[in-house]
């Protein structure tokens, strides 16, 4: 309704900028969303019915959960959940805490090695991480870290901290010296102005940081296969490729377990979208107040 009244209240040049803005991200959104939707709808049928007809609701005649009772009872898809939650939880917790205190570091103080280590993070976001692949996994042997999943965290940290520092580095240049030099002259430590001051002002980025994050890591099947390819520490995505066969594939196994395997990360996305837009405009509001 509001977006109604804004359109009518509008000149038509902007009216027209505004539909085809509008009509662009719904079109975005509905080639996004149709993958999903296919998977979802196709993991409810038969395997004849997803070959006859894969756009098709399920009916009385095609309906099944054969699927999700094979995953659910003949795989340890518990344990393969359990392992995507801890490996994306802990490494995304990491790249946003380690990536804030890095962005704010390389903005705030100016020191000998800002512009390499700088120049070092943007690096890391132009050159592909699976590149090393063979040097990582040689690292991680020799660390005796291979088949764990702290392996994988550490990878995912390596893999998310440029693009985080990136991000947060722009927006803590739009934070208020005052702030901090009011702070300052108040003898509050650069731990606590960081904690207490900066942190609080970055969660609406560091909830975009995360969305960008997160989806990366938990649909990864690269180096859960090479570097956790046990039954112990498979992820998600290493675990619905026991269904995939040289000749004959499950796809009702298949479709079920990404199907299950979709509804922990749009639960977070979801957790981390509301995050963002409503707090970041009042959190940039309240910036521009204190400017």
């Amino acid at each position: 309704m509001k977006l109604l009244n804004g359109l009518l209240s509008s000149s038509p040049r902007n009216v027209s900028k505004s539909v085809t803005v509008h009509a662009i991200l719904l079109a975005y959104t509905v080639i996004a969303l149709f993958p999903i939707v296919v998977v979802i709808i196709n993991a409810f049928k038969t395997r004849k019915a997803i070959f006859k007809d894969p756009l098709g609701l399920p009916d009385s005649s095609s309906f099944t959960l054969a699927g999700f009772e094979e995953v659910l009872l003949r795989s340890n898809f518990g344990l393969y959940s359990w392992n995507s939650l801890v490996v994306t939880l802990i490494a995304v917790g990491l790249v946003l805490l380690l990536g804030a205190m890095a962005a704010w570091a390389l903005t705030e103080y100016k020191f000998r090695g800002n512009f390499v280590v700088t120049f070092l993070f943007a690096m890391g976001i132009m050159i592909p991480i699976r590149l090393g692949t063979v040097s990582i996994l040689s690292l991680m042997v020799e660390l005796n870290l291979a088949n764990t999943l702290t392996a994988l965290v550490l990878v995912y940290i390596a893999q998310g901290l440029p693009l985080a520092v990136y991000i947060l580095s722009e927006f803590v240049r739009t934070i208020p010296k005052e702030l901090t030099e009011a702070a300052r002259c108040d003898a509050v430590s650069e731990y606590k102005i960081f904690f207490c001051i900066i942190l609080p002002l970055l969660k609406p980025a560091m909830a975009t940081v995360a969305v960008f994050t997160m989806i990366p890591i938990w649909n990864d099947l690269w180096f859960p296969l090479i570097l956790a390819p046990g039954e112990e520490t498979r992820t998600i995505t290493l675990g619905v490729q026991q269904f995939v066969g040289q000749y004959v594939t499950n796809w009702n196994s298949v479709l079920s377990a990404l199907t299950l395997a979709i509804v922990p990360v749009l639960i977070l996305y979801t957790i981390f979208f509301k995050t963002t837009d409503p707090r970041l405009n009042q959190r940039s509001g309240q910036i521009n107040t204190l400017s």
